[in-house]
């Protein structure tokens, strides 16, 4: 058979029985094409492998794949097989009610913050990291315990005790499919514990306080200034609340040590807990990185990291360091959900932190973020623009604008200069938005890849000048 033909590929063709086979075959591959059930370049398996499939002869299947070839459902791609063709001659799929048309992205420049640069990805490194977690034994592949496989536990624990002062042990340790699903699930637990509350960050990221909603809480929002997020707004019962101390997002700012202490006071007295999510804590560029919060208290603060940031947010891996209190329940509605992550994928990640890799990879991404935060300031100052606000650390930088309104123009402006942004408003970060909120950007200057760098700064700096 001709290299990229695909053998034992199966397909689910209805071509009945008896005569007139070859015609059913016609008709159900041009359905399933009109119907998107075959995308666009999706491969087909070979002529020979479809027609003992099918108990056809060859030549009908030959002859099938030509006459649609003619009619432009397929393309016969050499080397490479028969393939869906690009275009569909049939009417797309409705949308289902309520949904927007997805959006096809093009060329352009992307500058929306929450997204590490994704073409330094370390594919060799995690590649053997696979390739030894597959080489090792079978036993490993098995249904995992809910919290997460012994190895990756203990290689967090040791991590993060070791890199942000946590205070871990591997049975504190829960691994979770990054930490939107962790922060679902801590939601629930709340909720079944009897707190019907959860303080968040204003301005914050939209979408947790989508989750925490979801998870049966409602999102109370904790003003924030250059001291962090304010506890005074908590409520005077049970309640999770939801941090980011280390860099707050979108400001840019740390928690201050009297508001970290009035945090924990505050979640002792209503029995309460705080999440801290410790999403970029390991960049820090002016000096070391600030340690966790969690130490303050473990009994009340569940840490919580992921790789998102560090490698790269579809891996969907990420952690927790638990209470006490709060294992049992969160275990259990770990299992009710089958909420484990694959057993590959935390043998492969435990490999890489247990050898060094991460390290490596975090120190050599923290330069060149550095790198990239410098020269943004530099830019914006030989723009005139106001410095970055926050501190020198993670992957966004907050630009301030004057208004809502310029706000609203400069992303619209961007837009349709084909380059990508977020603002304080048109990200959603404003808990209740008002047209006399602060405006700005949210810059992630860590998303383009390293080639593309230097092109997006000067689309930026054009853009604002």
């Amino acid at each position: 058979m001709t290299a990229g033909f695909v053998r034992g590929l199966d397909l689910h063709l209805d071509v009945g029985e008896g005569r007139g086979r070859g015609r059913a075959l016609e008709a159900a591959l041009r359905e399933a094409v009109r119907s998107g059930r075959l995308a666009p370049g999706a491969r087909l398996p070979g002529s020979r492998s479809l027609a003992v499939d099918l108990g056809l002869s060859r030549g009908t299947v030959v002859q099938v794949f030509g006459q649609l070839v003619a009619e432009g459902w397929l393309v016969g791609v050499a080397g490479s097989g028969t393939v869906v063709g690009p275009v569909s001659a049939g009417s797309p799929l409705p949308e289902p009610e309520g949904r927007p048309a997805p959006t096809v992205s093009g060329p352009g420049i992307d500058l929306r913050p929450g997204r590490p640069d994704l073409s330094a990805f370390p594919r060799t490194p995690w590649a053997r990291a696979v390739r030894r977690a597959l080489a090792g034994s079978a036993a490993s592949l098995d249904y995992v315990e809910p919290a997460g496989l012994p190895v990756l536990r203990a290689a967090v624990a040791e991590h993060v005790g070791r890199t942000r002062g946590v205070r871990a042990s591997p049975d504190a340790v829960v691994v979770t499919a990054g930490f939107t699903q962790a922060l679902a699930l801590l939601a629930r637990v709340a909720q079944r514990l009897g707190m019907r509350q959860a303080g968040v960050e204003d301005p914050g990221f939209a979408r947790h306080r989508e989750v925490l909603g979801a998870g049966g809480l409602n999102p109370v929002p904790l003003p924030v200034d250059d001291a962090g997020a304010d506890p005074g707004a908590l409520p005077d019962e049970p309640a999770l609340t939801l941090l980011t101390p280390a860099h707050q997002h979108p400001y840019g700012v740390v928690l201050a040590p009297a508001r970290r202490a009035a945090t924990v006071e505050w979640a002792r007295r209503c029995d309460g807990f705080v999440v801290e999510d410790d999403y970029d804590g390991e960049f820090r560029y002016d000096r070391q990185p600030v340690g966790a919060m969690q130490p303050l208290d473990p009994e009340r603060i569940v840490f919580a990291g992921s790789v998102s940031k560090t490698l790269a947010p579809g891996m969907r891996l990420g952690w927790l360091v638990v209470p006490r209190a709060l294992r049992a329940p969160l275990e259990a509605e770990m299992t009710a959900f089958g909420a484990g992550v694959p057993a590959v994928d935390q043998l492969a990640l435990a490999d890489l932190l247990s050898r060094g890799e991460y390290d490596r990879h975090v120190r050599r991404m923290r330069l060149v973020y550095r790198a990239r935060r410098q020269e943004l300031g530099a830019r914006l100052a030989a723009i005139g623009a106001p410095p970055p606000a926050g501190v020198a650390a993670g992957l966004h930088a907050l630009l301030p604008l004057t208004s809502a309104e310029e706000e609203r123009q400069t992303v619209k402006a961007a837009q349709r200069a084909g380059v990508r942004l977020h603002g304080l408003h048109t990200g959603h970060y404003w808990h209740r938005p008002a047209p006399d909120r602060p405006g700005a950007l949210v810059i992630g200057y860590a998303t383009p890849a390293g080639h593309a760098w230097r092109g997006a700064l000067d689309a930026l700096t054009e853009l604002l000048r």
